[in-house]
């Protein structure tokens, strides 16, 4: 994954699938705040086993899930 649009997939992930704080995201990905902070600055990525964990939760909880949210920048809003 490239680190920048790694920054913004993650922070997809998290408000736009997820609706969770850092924090819980961390809990989900079993990490920490400081990690998920630190994916969302771009400044580190997410291991594999932190993306399957993601994966995995998302599927539990009926969330709408597209692996390639690990890979591509997310969809924008275009103005209709």
């Amino acid at each position: 994954m490239h680190i920048m649009s790694a920054m913004n997939q993650i922070v997809h992930i998290r408000k736009g699938v997820f609706s969770v704080s850092q924090a819980e995201f961390a809990e989900i990905a079993g990490t920490t705040q400081s990690s998920v902070s630190r994916w969302e600055r771009g400044e580190l990525e997410p291991s594999r086993s932190e993306m399957t964990r993601i994966r995995e939760a998302a599927i539990a909880r009926g969330l709408a899930w597209d692996d390639v949210w690990f890979f591509e920048s997310p969809p924008t809003e275009t103005a209709a």
